[in-house]
């Protein structure tokens, strides 16, 4: 071990050198400043990186870290201490905040807002962005924010760290201090957020975004400045933006464009879209959409916008957000193919990054662990989950990518599957971003929702004044046209032992049949009646849901496609989860009644490639059906029923076609008013100490400062006044109390589970976990209980708290079963 500095900051195991305490603060305040250089904010930053670990000037903490490291001696040190039991209870990140606030809030009221800005974020760097004002049970209406700024020196030893801080480092932070302009340049934006806000709610959670965005820039410079100090190995690395210039990528896409001719009429649509994505990439920035109808080419596409929007405005990444690990798959292997070819080793792996829960070890690198921190990376493919937990998540990890979303081209894919509780939240983040974060939005889908129309007073998207990349959308979806959609519902409707029938009838017929269902139970039923039907091959029967692990279905799809791309008939059984992105091409759909988004995104699941024949698309309603506990799809059903109906009095003023702009314009307006109570993220009492919504708690906060009012006579004196913490525990992006369990699925899928069982080490315990992803299916707690008293799971290890499921109670046909399963091949090899 090497001799410490008088004050530390980290030690690293490895070899036994220590980090200086200056060391990190000057680290940490140049990477800060530089990322808040993106708003203008770079004096901020700098001054939230010298002062986030002020308190560990302290002698408390120099002798807690120094005896935990073994660097003083129990016998021999006065000094040591039992860093054990001092554990997370020295407090190192309030003093920094109380020096900011002691210098700054009693000049006036813009440098008490500013000082409250940079407070918050110190004071918060270790925990996440704390409440201001409490909304939990525990701190209903209490001023936890100035409670913190009250903390006593002995516990926060200010005057002691500001005695003993690094004099070239203090005197820094008081010019930044001492500087109007750090407080203006923060008041400023606040500033523009209310001039460009259409209500109270949307400006305040927008101001709180901006809080977020410069803790962001904290948290990624720590994170960044401490990885690197502690694995060496992981600096090399970080480009820290020094990426393939955007001119060589451009060239890259343009050439493999070049080289694909049309071989049918629809490949000529789909270069005439590109080319009008290409042609609008010198619009300025702001929120835009891309309406193409599915088939369209959307993925090249829009990744042609985003190149050359991105090299002509100068920005940073390219960022897609896409709501299902599968999509991204698929898409992510197109573009790496494009941007990454074999004539450029060097850039193998170096300029599309994914970041998913379903990247395999043997997919991941090393590299592109440490680059998954952070989005540090030119193009990232990344899920609307992760996207959500950067923005409102709780704690340090999502958070401190949020600044990579500003100065970049933000692509939403198929945007109409954003959760409806999330619509308002997610608006306001969106007109953050492009107003303040100098970042530029497409919306992508066949299906547009109306996220423009919604309640201004709580958030609608500002789209640009001409937002539509498609300068003809009504006459592109005619011409794209591949489907005749038939509204097939009768009185009572249909028997399961009916829909069967015609999907052996349909699969004759036109050669392939997909039926889509609402309910895993619903795709048992009608595939096991498929089975049964005179002249179906067990070859030609297909079934998927989410009771089969991703491994699993993985091999479905591509037996099915193989299948297909053969002419061979297929009849699969699907739920929904084939409806957005799969690339897949049947003659014939069937859909169970359902929103018409989701029957439109069927339908891309029809002649998707343009035959000469156009497929056919059956909406059916089935007799009994139960969807109580499935509010979106009953929601979405029951404002699609109200279009049905219209059409069928009056198909021109829908242009004759069901599934077009004009239909799912008045669907969306059924449905958006049916739920607008939905879309300001209900959170009910429990989660917090009364009823009420995480955009209230983002933005006024309204019943707790209420609170605090009606304690103490009058309104708190802070501008910030949000419940960070408490809506950040209520929010969650996929609102489904699910626990994955590992199935036991083919020889892989035991191998995987035998190594967990024998897995000794804990990075080799790592890996298998990463590779168990493939293999988990996720399920409801009542299922859960179920298999619990079937004996059906058993722990990986002891307290490990890692589920795996007996083989017993693992179909090849239908995945996790609550009974087990009859021994029996499957249908197919």
């Amino acid at each position: 071990m090497s001799e410490p500095p008088e004050f530390v900051a980290h030690y690293r195991e490895s070899d036994g050198k220590w980090q200086s305490l200056e060391e990190h603060l000057q680290g940490v305040g140049s990477l800060a400043s530089g990322f808040a250089a993106k708003l203008g904010l770079q004096d901020a930053g700098l001054l939230l990186g010298l002062l986030h670990d002020l308190g560990k000037y302290s002698q408390a903490f120099q002798a807690y870290l120094k005896s935990a490291t073994g660097e003083f001696n129990q016998d021999e040190d006065e000094e040591w201490v039992d860093a054990a039991s001092l554990k997370g209870k020295v407090d190192h990140s309030t003093a920094g905040a109380q020096l900011v606030w002691q210098r700054l809030s009693d000049k006036g009221q813009p440098e008490r807002i500013a000082a409250q800005m940079l407070s918050l974020c110190i004071a918060s760097h270790h925990s996440g962005l704390v409440d201001c004002i409490g909304a939990s049970k525990t701190n209903f209406g209490e001023n936890l924010f100035s409670r913190r700024m009250s903390k006593a020196q002995q516990k926060t030893h200010l005057g002691e760290v500001e005695n003993a801080g690094n004099r070239e480092i203090m005197d820094r932070c008081d010019q930044l201090l001492a500087r109007g302009e750090t407080v203006a340049l923060l008041n400023e934006r606040i500033q523009a957020i209310g001039r460009q806000s259409t209500g109270l709610q949307p400006g305040l959670q927008q101001v709180g975004l901006l809080v977020r965005f410069i803790f962001s820039c904290l948290i990624d410079a720590d994170r960044v400045d401490t990885a690197d100090f502690e694995h060496r190995r992981s600096q090399a690395f970080r480009p820290l933006g020094n990426y393939t210039a955007w001119p060589i990528l451009v060239d890259r896409l343009e050439n493999y464009l070049s080289e694909l001719p049309p071989r049918s009429p629809i490949d000529s649509l789909r270069q005439d879209i590109s080319q009008h994505c290409r042609n609008a990439a010198n619009r300025p920035a702001g929120a835009y959409t891309l309406t193409v109808p599915t088939g369209g080419g959307k993925t090249l596409a829009s990744l042609r916008f985003a190149l050359h929007h991105a090299q002509q405005r100068g920005l940073d990444r390219i960022i897609y957000v896409i709501p299902f690990t599968s999509i991204i798959d698929q898409n992510a292997h197109v573009v790496r193919k494009v941007l990454e070819p074999a004539d450029a080793p060097s850039d193998k792996g170096r300029i599309v990054l994914e970041h998913h829960g379903s990247v395999t070890p043997d997919q991941q690198t090393w590299r592109e662990k440490v680059l998954c921190e952070n989005w540090d990376a030119p193009v990232v493919y990344t899920t609307m989950v992760q996207f959500l937990e950067a923005l409102f998540g709780a704690g340090t990890r999502g958070a401190r990518r949020m600044h990579q979303l500003s100065r970049a081209v933000l692509i939403f894919d198929e945007v109409q599957t954003l959760p409806i509780k999330c619509v308002h939240l997610f608006n306001n983040a969106i007109n953050f971003l492009t107003a303040q974060g100098d970042s530029t939005v497409v919306l992508c889908t066949a299906t547009q929702p109306l996220l423009h129309r919604v309640a201004p007073d709580k958030g609608a998207v500002r789209l640009a004044s001409d937002h539509e990349l498609m300068p003809d959308k009504h006459g592109l979806f005619e011409q794209l046209k591949r489907v005749t959609v038939n509204d097939a519902r009768r009185p009572g409707g249909w028997t399961d032992q009916e829909v069967a029938e015609l999907a052996g009838a349909e699969m004759r017929r036109s050669g392939s049949c997909l039926v889509i269902v609402n309910t895993k139970a619903a795709a048992r039923r009608v595939f096991e009646l498929c089975a049964k039907l005179e002249d179906i091959q067990d070859a030609a029967l297909c079934h998927l849901s989410t009771d089969m692990c991703p491994a699993h279905r993985k091999q479905e799809l591509a037996r099915l496609r193989t299948r297909l791309a053969a002419d061979e008939p297929v009849l699969c059984v699907s739920t929904q989860l084939i409806e957005a992105g799969v690339d897949v091409d049947f003659g014939t759909v069937i859909r169970f009644m359902a929103g018409l988004d989701s029957i439109a995104q069927a339908a891309g699941r029809c002649n998707r490639n343009g035959r000469a024949e156009r497929g056919t698309v059956h909406i059916v309603n089935p007799q009994d059906e139960s969807l109580d506990k499935l509010v979106d799809i009953l929601k979405g059903r029951e404002a699609a029923l109200r279009v049905l109906d219209d059409f069928r009095q009056d198909p021109a003023a829908f242009q004759h076609d069901l599934i077009g702009p004009a239909a799912l314009t008045a669907y969306y307006r059924y449905y958006f008013f049916e739920r607008q109570a939905d879309m300001t993220y209900p959170v009910p009492a429990g989660d917090v100490a009364q009823s009420d919504t995480l955009l209230n708690l983002l933005s006024r906060n309204h019943a707790a400062v209420d609170e605090f009012s009606s304690r103490h006579a009058s309104a708190p004196n802070l501008f910030f006044r949000q419940a960070f913490t408490t809506a950040a525990k209520a929010f969650k992006a996929i609102d489904a109390p699910t626990q994955g369990v590992i199935v036991p699925y083919g020889e892989a899928g035991r191998a995987l589970v035998a190594d967990l069982c024998a897995a000794y080490d804990v990075e080799l315990e790592l890996k298998l976990l990463r590779a168990a992803q493939q293999f988990t299916v996720n399920v409801f707690p009542h299922v859960l209980r179920k298999l619990n008293d079937a004996g059906a799971l058993h722990e990986v290890k002891p307290d490990a708290r890692i589920l795996c499921v007996d083989e017993r109670y693992y179909s090849a046909l239908f995945g996790l079963a609550t009974e087990p399963v009859s021994i029996m091949e499957p249908l197919h090899d």
